[in-house]
This record gives structure tokens, sequence and C-alpha cells, in this order.
């Protein structure tokens, strides 16, 4: 099973997001698929393919952890994209705090000098890819994403701030490609722990 560890926002922040998100979606036509609000999460390690038989000590990994942290006040901030097929929304708050929770959810010394927090929104749409490799074997120079259209996206949400927030627990959770809405990853929690800063 894929896992990984995360914190998910509250309601509130998922719909403020979601409504200032409505007002840029139409720029985009099919050029990307939306994820779900209800599974958007901000990715605090990411543990790939396990067996079942890793998840205690996963668990047990990430209890550990969550006993050192206090609670953290955080927001959803700014935007951007990686490799031109992947939109997200950046954090604001006490990241430096969260970027060392990060690492310390983090088993893998090169995932932790490459991590950014982040709420991954939208990413290249099938439709898209299609168009792009079509261009790729024509030898036409292929526009990152949409051409304009992903840094038209970009800049619009580039001055948006959600409400703060509190990431209050550690969730293990569980992926399963191709089995959520639209054809998505299905995310399942499997273990959670709560920050104590104990």
């Amino acid at each position: 099973m894929r896992l990984f560890a995360a914190a998910y926002p509250p309601r509130a922040a998922r719909e403020h997001l979601a409504h200032a998100l409505a007002e840029v979606r139409a720029m985009t036509g099919t050029a990307l698929r939306w994820g779900d609000p209800e599974q958007w999460h901000v990715t605090l390690a990411f543990y790939g393919d396990q067996p079942e038989g890793a998840v205690p000590d996963l668990a047990e990994h990430l209890r550990e952890v969550a006993l050192g942290f206090p609670p953290l006040r955080v927001s959803l901030h700014g935007a951007g994209s990686f490799s031109g097929t992947t939109l997200w929304v950046g954090l604001g708050g006490d990241t430096a705090a969260l970027g060392d929770l990060m690492h310390a959810c983090s088993l893998d010394p090169d995932e932790r000098a490459r991590q950014r927090a982040h709420l991954t929104v939208a990413r290249t749409s099938r439709t898209e890819r299609t168009r792009q490799a079509k261009e790729r074997r024509r030898g036409s120079r292929v526009r990152a994403h949409t051409g304009p259209e992903l840094a038209h996206v970009v800049h619009a949400l580039s001055v948006y701030e959600g409400p703060e927030w509190t990431v209050g627990e550690i969730r293990l959770v569980a992926s399963e490609l191709g089995e959520g809405r639209s054809g998505g990853a299905l995310h399942t929690t499997v273990e959670r722990h709560p920050l104590s800063g104990v």
C-alpha cells in the first residue's frame, strides 16, 4: 500500500480556497484536473509502496514525532507550479516549525532536502498531456502546461491568503491510485497522532 504522513486543513480553510479557485478555474478549460477538496492535504512525508506489516512501525515513528511538536498555526498562502504540470498553494504562518515537522516525519534524507510545504490543487489533465506528447512527436517546442494559462492561474493566486488554522495532528494515510472521484487517488486515514509538544 502507498503510505504518506499528512496534515489536513479544516473545512473552513478548504471552503475558502475552493471559493478562491472557482474564480480562476474557468481560465484553464480542460487543461487541469482539479483535486477533490475533501482530499486536499499537506504531505509531511511520503513513504511510497509499503507492505502492510510496515504500518505499525510507521505509526510508532509518527506517534513519537507528534509528542515532540506543539500544534502549529498556519494558513494557505500564495501559489506556484511544479514542472509546469502541478498547481499548488503554499503555506504561511509557522512555516519554520512546519518544515521541522516535515523533516522529523521523513525517513529519507534525500526527501528532506527537497521538501516544500504545499497543498496540491490541480494537475495537468490527460488531454493536456496528450497534446504535449503530440507536440513533442512533431518536434514542436512544448509549452509548459498550457502556455500562459497556468501562469495566469499562479499569478491570480499569488496574493491568496486563507484563514489561519491549526495543524493539530499527523495522519498516516493510505493512498489507492485510481479509486477516488474522477479517477484520482482515494486517501484513507490509517492512524492519527495529535501534536502535543510534551
